[in-house]
């Protein structure tokens, strides 16, 4: 009888401990799509489950360079959105954990492909496709014309009216540096980026400078995904777009497991809702508009219609590679950013 009632006190603090863990369960996550929809993503999916979202927002190559510094002893769980390049080299470092989620028939065929292609450690969680975005108040006062091919961007009349983000930083930018290789040829693409250069006013760390600065008018023209755009016309800035004529880079935005991450159980929940289509449509309320990967819900009429888009057979596989990343970037920051302008 003592015994039995010793284990009944025990009891209560057996369930406090249980309860105890279960509310200070926490993911750490880095996010490196638009900042609306990282703080949005991390509140709406605390809200819901209890569990504490410990995120960071940056840029794909920062990213994937914290990653890589923390290998010996990750302290990441999860890392989503931004561009999939960096993800896939990811992967071929062996910092990523494979996951397929049973839930793949909800999603398109190129988020699918993204599975198949990494050995189901990166999914892909949407896409969108490069183009201009320009001030037209800022133009007319300038008396220029909008861009609407990669060959308007080189003309003197441009020279300093032009912004674009660091490709050594910024996932956008690489994207536009690998598809201009795969549209131009490498040799051909490198001239035409020195000659771009001239009229670059700064390359910014983040590719989601771009939309916001042209809108305030602080830059004429930008050179980014085209999704960025979208809410500032929306909401009546003086702002167009245009997809370049002779062709243009995607993205297909990354999800990814860390290997070795401190708390797999939460991210794996943490990524299913983010893949869902409750996660996958607070990117239209968070005004970030790309295309989502879950396609059994209504998508957000403002997303812009790839269909509508030169899209170029873009080699994920190959430019997904960390040696020719590595390549190119540094033929880039030796040939072109050393440059003067």
């Amino acid at each position: 009888m003592r015994m039995f009632h010793r284990y009944c006190l025990a009891l209560p603090l057996i369930w406090a401990a249980v309860s105890g863990h279960a509310q200070t369960q926490t993911v750490t996550a880095m996010c490196s799509t638009d900042q609306g929809w990282c703080e949005l993503a991390a509140a709406e999916f605390q809200k819901a489950t209890g569990i504490r979202v410990l995120q960071t927002r940056k840029p794909t190559g920062e990213a994937l360079a914290q990653l890589r510094a923390e290998s010996a002893k990750p302290r990441t769980d999860i890392w989503w959105g931004g561009t999939g390049d960096p993800f896939l080299q990811a992967a071929e470092m062996g910092l990523l954990a494979p996951y397929r989620p049973n839930y793949l028939q909800d999603l398109h065929s190129w988020s699918v492909r993204q599975y198949a292609m990494s050995g189901n450690m990166v999914g892909g969680f949407y896409t969108s496709a490069v183009g201009f975005g320009w001030n037209t108040e800022l133009l007319k006062k300038k008396k220029l014309p909008p861009p609407q091919c990669w060959s308007d961007l080189i003309k003197p009349i441009y020279r300093g009216e032009i912004e674009i983000s660091h490709p050594a930083s910024s996932g956008t930018a690489y994207t536009i540096l690998a598809g201009l290789v795969q549209i131009m040829g490498e040799d051909k693409a490198f001239d035409y980026m020195k000659a771009l250069h001239r009229n670059v006013s700064q390359y910014t760390r983040s590719g989601t400078a771009q939309a916001p600065n042209v809108a305030k008018g602080e830059v004429a023209i930008g050179v980014s995904f085209l999704f960025g755009f979208e809410p500032w016309k929306a909401n009546r800035f003086p702002v167009q777009t245009a997809a370049p004529c002779e062709g243009t880079s995607y993205e297909i935005g990354g999800i990814a497991l860390v290997q070795g991450g401190p708390n797999p159980e939460a991210a794996r929940r943490y990524y299913d809702f983010l893949m869902s289509p409750t996660g996958q449509a607070l990117g239209g309320k968070a005004d970030s508009l790309q295309t989502p990967a879950n396609r059994t819900f209504k998508v957000d009429p403002r997303v812009p219609n790839n269909e509508l888009v030169r899209l170029i057979k873009y080699d994920f596989e190959k430019y997904g590679k960390s040696s020719e990343r590595k390549r190119l970037l540094e033929r880039w920051q030796r040939e072109v950013e050393s440059l003067p302008r």
